[in-house]
């Protein structure tokens, strides 16, 4: 049967990316963990479906639905960039339950030195990999690179937690209970940058609003990886601050005590309650096609731009990355 001709715009996305809650939908659907259960086949059928449905084609039958179905199952597992399929580890949609085991654990093996070694470890090379994972693919970064930014990383992370932990030993236990968020911050803080060194290095692909390429500019990098970082801090806060409150008031209670070993199966859980709501609201809180007005950007790619285009691009885009 003939494909039929279709005028769908499968890249506008479904709800207004302009405001926050339109963005929080969005991610909501895109992060959802259900789509890692998703067959290969089915991956690549709806790949197949967007990128026709790109052409301005579709098979016969197809509804909308079953559109934004296949857009959604493309955004959570192809790369905004290249369109190359993301190992599943790095896709946000791992996030929740990669995130909520090692943060459980993080947070009920903080006690010992060895202990937060290891989950520190255990934490920054899953960062790694979703860093990489998620960079802006217009800027390719070397393995040496890769390998610095990771052992950069997860020295910051081993460095804070241990020194902390050391220090804290005399502070009250909610206090100590903090350290793991401490130094999941201050590696982020490393480990995003470093992994992402080419845009700061050579600028990011920056675009006008019809997506035509303008040049590169290291502030819009500097922009978005700032905006990321952010993010990902928010998107640990409220579990890694809050639930140590929580568990240390639990854990005065006698049934509480006659169940250590369920302690950390119970974070564990806990972590994730608050990852599912916070993956998609720490998304959101900016963008993902960011903007930067001309007048910010440097003074040569200013000057280019304005040469070629006159007063008629104001705003340039890019995409921050996640």
């Amino acid at each position: 049967m003939a494909a039929s001709v279709t005028t769908f715009n499968i890249d506008i996305p479904r709800w207004d990316q302009n405001t926050f809650m339109g963005r929080v939908k969005h991610f909501f659907n895109v992060t959802d963990p259900r789509t890692l259960l998703v067959s290969e086949h089915e991956l690549d059928s709806a790949k197949a479906l967007v990128e026709t449905c790109r052409a301005g084609i579709v098979p016969p039958g197809t509804n909308q639905e079953q559109l934004f179905y296949a857009k959604k199952l493309y955004d959570s597992a192809f790369h905004p960039d290249s369109g190359e399929k993301m190992n599943l580890i790095g896709r946000m949609s791992f996030q929740v339950p990669g995130g909520m085991a090692i943060t459980g654990c993080m947070l009920q093996f903080y006690r010992t030195v060895p202990a937060v070694v290891f989950w520190q470890w255990v934490n920054q090379s899953f960062n790694a990999i979703v860093n990489y994972t998620n960079r802006n693919a217009a800027s390719p970064i070397s393995l040496k690179q890769i390998g610095v930014a990771y052992f950069t990383a997860t020295s910051t992370a081993l460095a804070t937690a241990v020194g902390l932990n050391l220090y804290t030993k005399r502070a009250p236990s909610l206090v100590a209970r903090w350290v793991p968020f401490a130094a999941v911050a201050a590696a982020n803080c490393v480990n995003i940058p470093l992994m992402r060194q080419q845009e700061l290095i050579n600028g990011i692909t920056v675009t006008d609003e019809n997506d035509n390429p303008l040049g590169k500019s290291k502030r819009a990098a500097i922009k978005g990886i700032t905006q990321v970082v952010v993010s990902r801090v928010a998107m640990a806060a409220p579990g890694m601050i809050l639930l140590p409150i929580i568990m240390e008031r639990l854990e005065k209670y006698p049934f509480m005590k006659k169940i250590q070993v369920l302690h950390a199966p119970l974070q564990t859980i806990l972590v994730g309650g608050f990852l599912v709501f916070m993956v998609p609201i720490a998304c959101a809180l900016f963008p993902q096609r960011s903007s930067i007005a001309l007048s910010h950007l440097e003074p040569d790619l200013r000057q280019s731009i304005v040469a070629r285009h006159g007063d008629n691009v104001p705003y340039v885009y890019f995409n921050k990355g996640l």
